[in-house]
């Protein structure tokens, strides 16, 4: 027999497609037949939808990273840049 609380109430319903917990509601007033034939399927569907937001999270984390990393690299780079022209400027000046 299938569990009284469902996958889809609760914290889920902040995570999950609107649609996908409404379509969890439906079937869990469905008679229990059809539900344990559907539940299954939902189950898995409800999993994926977790994955990818969670791989989702993990690439736009990494993406504001690589971002941060490339705003501290142009500044080494535009202070390189300046140290090497004062550089050039003072071997100017003794020849």
């Amino acid at each position: 027999m299938l569990s009284n609380h469902s996958r889809f109430e609760g914290k889920d319903t902040e995570t999950l497609p609107r649609e996908l917990v409404e379509l969890g509601r439906h079937l869990h007033k469905m008679p229990l037949s059809v539900q344990k034939e559907l539940m299954d399927s939902y189950d898995q569907v409800v999993d994926c939808v977790r994955r990818r937001r969670r791989i989702l999270n993990l690439v736009q984390e990494a993406l504001a990273q690589l971002r941060l990393d490339i705003k501290y690299l142009m500044f080494d780079l535009e202070v390189t840049r300046r140290e090497r022209d004062e550089l050039k400027a003072q071997l100017d000046e003794r020849e």
